[in-house]
Order: structure tokens, then sequence, then C-alpha cells
């Protein structure tokens, strides 16, 4: 904990740019996925719009996968992340990569999220596998066609690899049907739907790399979801119930079209640790707001980080300093603060779940931390997800 607070410390130490109030140190760090990718492209136009309006230098650190996001704030290294499902929903439930040993339930706080509504986040076929299922042109293509196709796995990554499951899940399949290929990072699964190494790859629309895979020799085709299969929707919330139907308008073969109806969530998603301190949670929340209209439409899909897209009763807690912005602008309720409460013992739960069974110190980790975190949030009245 001391570490996160001499982060900040030193940071405040260094100077304070004073504009309308919001205050924050000379250099603020957020990590995001890396280079290309729509967290990255969102996070600079952000930046730059704090820079032109404020003189604060908003630092990007690229990192392949939700660990590679998430353990520079958790060190205290980096203030905040603009993360996905995986380093908040997944982090707060300690599953997959966070059911390690060496992680556990982790206590993540939101600041705000990137709600657009407009912005699929799907799974993204090379136009030119199609032929190999007999449908040139994708004409017809659906996941179920994705049997015996190579489908990209991130290491690391669990909200990408949980986010394909439940493609895979929707049109009847799993990773038994098709070919799996791992692959470090998330540009890397890119650069292989790019030179032909995977057929398919998870990543919102607007994505840089999505853009270039569409304008790349082998095409790029997303296949459509159908709101009304209530058997294949079911399949798919079952693996990952942080998803909605939804009609993307803004991405890759998608602009300047009546959209293509797929599935989203929010994303990206402003998120620290609660030890954050409050003051800074507070100012980083008041200049994403107070600044939306400086970087708002200066990249794909951004618009989303609007005040009035903001769910406050989303999947994981907000910090402290995010709800005093919230009640002063008259966006954060008494319903809303009893959820928050809920989610806030939700992790108390899981994470008082986790010590015990440190101190057990059970030979088959995965296996008794998987009973153990389901009778804890049962015995707290809490639903039960993975």
């Amino acid at each position: 904990m001391k570490h996160v607070f001499t982060a900040v410390a030193v940071c405040l130490v260094a100077g304070t740019a004073h504009a309308e109030d919001v205050n924050l140190p000379k250099q603020v760090t957020w990590t995001a996925y890396g280079t290309g990718s729509a967290g990255y492209n969102q996070s600079v136009a952000i930046g730059a719009a704090l820079q032109e309006a404020t003189g604060v230098n908003l630092r990007v650190l690229p990192g392949k996968n939700d660990i590679a996001r998430t353990e520079p704030v958790r060190q205290g290294k980096v203030q905040f992340s603009a993360n996905g499902v995986g380093g908040s929903f997944m982090a707060q439930e300690g599953v997959f990569q966070f059911a390690a040993p060496n992680w556990g339930p982790q206590p993540v706080r939101v600041l705000s999220a990137n709600n657009g509504g407009t912005v699929g986040l799907t799974l993204g076929v090379a136009a030119e596998a199609c032929e190999k299922v007999g449908k040139p042109g994708c004409e017809g293509f659906t996941y179920a066609d994705l049997k015996g196709l190579r489908v990209a796995y991130v290491k690391g990554a669990p909200s990408l690899n949980v986010n394909n499951e439940a493609y895979l899940a929707y049109g009847g399949l799993t990773w038994d049907d098709v070919e799996r290929v791992d692959f470090g990072g998330f540009g890397d699964s890119w650069k292989g739907m790019i030179d032909g190494s995977v057929d398919a790859a998870f990543a919102s629309t607007n994505s840089g790399r999505a853009y270039e895979a569409a304008s790349g020799p082998r095409g790029l085709y997303w296949p459509p979801i159908d709101p009304n299969n209530a058997e294949g929707l079911k399949r798919m919330q079952d693996i990952a119930p942080f998803f909605t139907p939804m009609l993307a308008k803004v991405g890759a073969t998608i602009d300047g079209t009546d959209g293509t109806m797929t599935a989203g969530y929010a994303y990206p998603v402003l998120m620290t640790y609660a030890v954050q301190d409050e003051d800074l949670t507070y100012n980083m929340t008041k200049a994403m707001d107070q600044y939306f209209s400086s970087y708002e439409g200066k990249a794909p899909g951004i618009n989303g980080w609007a005040l009035d897209k903001q769910n406050m009763q989303w999947v994981a807690p907000y910090h402290d300093g995010a709800i005093r912005y919230y009640k002063e602008v008259g966006k954060w309720t008494d319903a809303d603060q009893k959820h928050n409460d809920m989610l806030v013992a939700r992790q108390a739960a899981l994470m008082k779940a986790w010590e015990e069974l440190k101190a057990e110190a059970p030979d088959n980790w995965e296996e008794a931390w998987a009973e153990k975190r389901r009778e804890a949030l049962k015995a707290g009245g809490f639903a039960v997800v993975f």
C-alpha cells in the first residue's frame, strides 16, 4: 500500500496543473492495450486533450495482455489503466489468469468507462477464411462455420480468450471444435490475421489493427449475431455475462453502413486500485468529464466516455474519489451506492476466501479455489459466475 501513495506523492511534488479547478500532477501514467488498439488510440487522444488544456502529460504504457496492464497498477508504478473486462471484472473475481497463486481477487475500482454503444467487441474473421467453408464473400457465414478453422488465443489475456469462447459458444462450438493458435499479445494475434497464420481473432470493431486487417489482402468480416437467438445468447452469456447484443456502427468495414449486429460491453474501463489516492482519483474522473469536448471525436468510438453514457451499476465498484465527483454533478443515486456497497462486499468475501485457502495450502490449488470461491459467493448471497 505504501508504494502507491509514495508514487502519487512524488508526482504531486513534481508540480500541479490548475485548470477549471482540476488538479492533476504534471505527469499521469496509464497502461493500455498495445499500440494500434482502440484502448491505446483513445488514451493517446485523451492525453493530447489534457496536454493542450492543462499542460498535464498523460503517459500511456502499452501492455500485451490483462496481466501486463494490471500488474503496474498493482505495484503502484502506474496510477490508472485503460483496461478491459479482464483487468477489472475478472481481476475482481480472481478467475482465469487471476486465479494464479500470485494473484487472487483484486480490490479494483472504476473511475469511468467507455459505454459507447456503437462499437462492437467481437470475433472477427479473415474474409479469405470464409472460402475454406464454401462461403466466398462470407455470405451466410456464421460463428458455427468456425468449426475446424484457426482461432487466436492470447496468453495472459483472459478477457480476450473468454470472449472468443463466448462467441464460439454462441455458434454451438467449443475450443475443441477449432484449431487454437497461441499468441503472445493482442497485436500479435492481429498480425496473424494479416499474415495468414490465424483465421479469427477478437477485437473492438474500431481497433486500428482491425482497420489494418480490413485493408489487407485477406480482408475482414464480422459475423453478425441474432438478438432473437435466445439459445445462442444464453450460451454466450453463460460464459461471458457482461455481453449484451448491440448494433455496431463504428469500425473497420462498418463505417458508413447501417451497422452490424454484434455484442458489446464497456471498453476501455479506466480503473485503479482501492488504495489509490482519493483526491488524485477524484481529479482524474473530473478531468475525463470536463475535458470530454476536447477529445470528443478524436479517435474511433471515443465518444462513449461521455458522462451521460456512464453505467453507475456495472460489475465492478467505483472508487470513492470517482463517487465524490459523480455526487457533485448529480449523477450518483442511493441505488448506485447500494449496488456499489454490494460489489465492495463481494470483493471482501472473495479476498477473505482467498486468504483462508492460502492458509490451508491445498495441493490442487485450481480445483480448491474454484470450489472455495463458489462457496464464498453462495454464502454471501452473491451471484455465482464463471
